[in-house]
């Protein structure tokens, strides 16, 4: 008997078969097409099942690269709401796996992006904010007067 983590991946491919499920050591998305999930993994069905459908989030969002944090937090967020739009669009799942859309587990992922970032602009010398520019490069509003 396949595990509810199998079904799910299968009837993922089924609706989803221009994409690629990959299983792996972590949870990703690689444009143009692969899907990469946690194949052995402690966490529950649910967060499983969201974090999986995260990553088909990215896909079906077109997201390909980033030349900023900021975009890429935006994206990730993005991804959440697919995430939950999926959801909404398949009553079924929440009956067949009790599968609901989790807030926290979705703001506790994005948080650490919000933290990574927070970090990142963070100047080494003096400690101020940051600020990034378009081309990708930090720049610091005090050490560069």
């Amino acid at each position: 008997m396949a595990s509810p983590d199998d079904e799910f991946i299968a009837e993922l491919k089924s609706e989803f078969g221009q994409f690629n499920f990959i299983p792996s050591t972590r949870f990703k998305w690689k444009a143009p097409n692969s899907i990469f999930y946690e194949a052995k993994t402690d966490y529950s069905f649910e967060d499983f099942a969201l974090l999986t459908l995260h990553e088909l989030g990215h896909a079906l969002s077109n997201h390909k690269g980033y030349k900023t944090d900021v975009e890429r937090l935006k994206m990730e967020s993005e991804a959440w709401q697919r995430a939950k739009q999926l959801i909404k669009e398949h009553p079924a799942w929440q009956d067949r796996y009790r599968l609901f859309y989790n807030e926290n587990l979705a703001e506790t992922e994005l948080d650490s992006y919000r933290d990574w970032l927070h970090q990142k602009s963070k100047c080494k010398k003096c400690g101020l904010t940051r600020y990034q520019t378009a081309d990708g490069v930090y720049h610091c509003p005090n050490c560069e007067l």
